[in-house]
């Protein structure tokens, strides 16, 4: 597919919050990752306001286990009490993802350069992101490499039949992604065919819901490098 990486993305544990587990603050991770998380992974290897990462598909490498830690969140009032998580222990998975252009961003058309922009998304999958990565939740520590998807033996590769997870989330939608000046939440029922599950597009998604209203980012020579300049800051260093 036009503009796509490919990589493995692990850690020892992750967190993707079901949120319906945070009313009694005692946190209890999904099943498997949402689109939104794998998007936020994806934004940390490299992302520009002026484009927009599609999760394609994503291959559970390991078998699905879960763990509880004791943890001590700081409350804000003041004080700790103990609650439980429970993580996934030693997740793994290949994902494959592309770019398109932000159509609600006309004032970065200037900045709209797909060969330039491919190959800075390659080259930052290469390195391992160009900022931290986290499984989920900040204290789940991610590591991200290249990989060709479908290759290696997955745990579920010889599983028969189809697991379903039922209603998830599956992101967010923003006002930079959406042109609306408010928040949505985005609901949907996800399945797993030997290891592999293939995302519907935000714009496919049926169950949606309002949680907020939120105002554009403003973006501009102040606050963002073109993709000029980045390219030639990252490709002359690899030349000399």
């Amino acid at each position: 597919m036009r503009n796509q990486i490919e990589f493995e993305v692990y850690g020892n544990c992750a967190l993707f919050t079901d949120p319906l587990t945070k009313i009694g603050g005692e946190k209890m991770s999904y099943q498997i990752p949402t689109y939104q998380s794998l998007k936020g992974i994806t934004e940390s290897i490299y992302w520009k306001p002026t484009l927009i990462w599609v999760i394609d598909e994503v291959r559970v490498m390991n078998s699905i286990q879960t763990e509880s830690r004791g943890i001590r969140p700081i409350e804000y009032g003041g004080g700790n009490t103990l609650t439980y998580y429970t993580y996934l222990h030693n997740p793994r998975y290949q994902v494959k993802a592309h770019f398109i252009f932000n159509s609600h961003r006309e004032d970065l058309i200037d900045d709209r350069d797909e060969h330039k922009h491919h190959n800075i998304a390659k080259r930052a999958v290469s390195v391992g992101g160009r900022r931290d990565i986290f499984l989920g939740s900040r204290e789940c520590q991610g590591y991200v490499e290249p990989c060709v998807y479908g290759e290696g033996t997955g745990f579920y590769d010889d599983y028969d039949g189809e697991i379903s997870f039922g209603v998830m989330v599956h992101g967010i939608n923003y006002p930079d992604e959406t042109g609306k000046s408010e928040m949505e939440t985005r609901l949907w029922k996800p399945t797993m065919n030997k290891g592999v599950i293939t995302f519907i597009r935000p714009d496919e998604c049926t169950l949606i819901r309002q949680t907020g209203d939120m105002s554009l980012k403003q973006f501009n020579e102040g606050n963002m490098q073109s993709v000029d300049e980045l390219y030639e800051e990252i490709f002359s260093e690899e030349k000399r």
